[in-house]
């Protein structure tokens, strides 16, 4: 495993992290998070992305339990707050109630004092972004956050939210954004802005859902189980990523993984770390085995040349409009 600076702030993380959306409390239970978990561990993987809204809670929880007992100071635990926890009108947004009831859920569920990085999930366009940013501020001076992130936020709002960040006394170090060969919207305008305010990358979806490793044949069914097959056995093919022409072109890079002496998710997760203002890749697994493929990306240097071959087999399929940041203009 390398590990890089979590943006300009004196803190190292995994360039792969276990992410556990979608997979713990609800995928998978208790005994298969704790086996993913440690077989994280055991790859040198020290930092775990969670969420207060993944399955309804239930992801915190399952992450504190898989990593209790371990030494926390040797962890870096990412969480978030935006997106609803309950069905209150104050359980969702980034007010100051519901941000300080939200850490100290969060802590609560993953048996710690303590998360290294608390991140806005979305920008909440109903709650003045002063009243976050005190509310972040106080956290990390009450010491429950040692630094600020957010998600998914368009240049303007990174910049006034790191304008207030310096104004209160606390290091506002990354974002996370969804970034893969498919889905390029944070490069013409996020990452020149994030290099320049001293903000690093912690993306997900490098492997864009799945479709990556090339198991979404064109012309064939989703395989069952998978995300975007249905419960009767058909395929969800309205998403952007299962359109026939980015199917085919997915195939296409078979001989470049190959080339590069990688499957097809390691070497989407490789092509996503080339950027070097991307801090860390988030995996997801529900095994061991996948996390252990994904993890020899991990210091992959891709040559040039492989580089430009993406480029032009992907060519018009790859989405790179910076309109494409933003977030739910009123809460979920």
């Amino acid at each position: 495993m390398e590990y890089r600076k979590l943006g300009n702030s004196g803190m190292y993380v995994s360039e792969i992290a276990y992410g556990n959306w979608i997979t713990h409390g609800e995928q998978v239970d208790q005994d298969a998070a704790t086996a993913c978990v440690r077989a994280a561990l055991d790859l040198g993987i020290t930092t775990f992305d969670t969420a207060d809204a993944y399955a309804g809670t239930r992801a915190e929880t399952a992450l504190g339990e898989a990593l209790d007992g371990v030494r926390r100071e040797g962890l870096e635990i990412f969480t978030k707050v935006f997106f609803p926890t309950g069905e209150g009108k104050n359980d969702r947004g980034l007010s100051r109630k519901h941000i300080m009831e939200s850490i100290n859920g969060s802590l609560r569920r993953l048996r710690t004092d303590y998360v290294d990085l608390y991140q806005a999930h979305r920008y909440d366009y109903e709650t003045p972004l002063e009243e976050t940013m005190q509310a972040f501020a106080d956290i990390v001076h009450a010491g429950k956050a040692h630094y600020i992130g957010v998600s998914e936020w368009t240049v303007d709002e990174i910049r006034r939210a790191a304008a207030l960040a310096k104004e209160l006394g606390i290091g506002l170090v990354s974002n996370q954004p969804q970034y893969n060969m498919l889905w390029r919207v944070i490069e013409p305008e996020v990452v020149p802005v994030s290099e320049e305010l001293g903000l690093g990358q912690i993306v997900w979806s490098p492997i864009a859902q799945g479709v990556l490793t090339g198991k979404y044949a064109p012309g064939a069914g989703a395989p069952a189980a998978s995300r975007f097959s249905t419960a009767d056995g058909g395929t969800k093919t309205e998403h952007r990523y299962m359109q026939p022409s980015v199917l085919e072109r997915v195939q296409d890079l078979r001989p470049l993984a190959d080339e590069a002496g990688l499957s097809m998710a390691a070497f989407a997760v490789a092509w996503v770390l080339q950027n070097t203002n991307v801090s860390a890749a988030i995996v997801g697994a529900s095994r061991p085995e996948q996390l252990k493929d994904n993890a020899t990306a991990a210091g992959v240097v891709l040559d040039p040349g492989i580089l430009a071959k993406v480029d032009a087999v992907l060519a018009d399929v790859v989405v790179r409009d910076p309109a494409r940041v933003e977030s739910f203009l009123k809460r979920p």
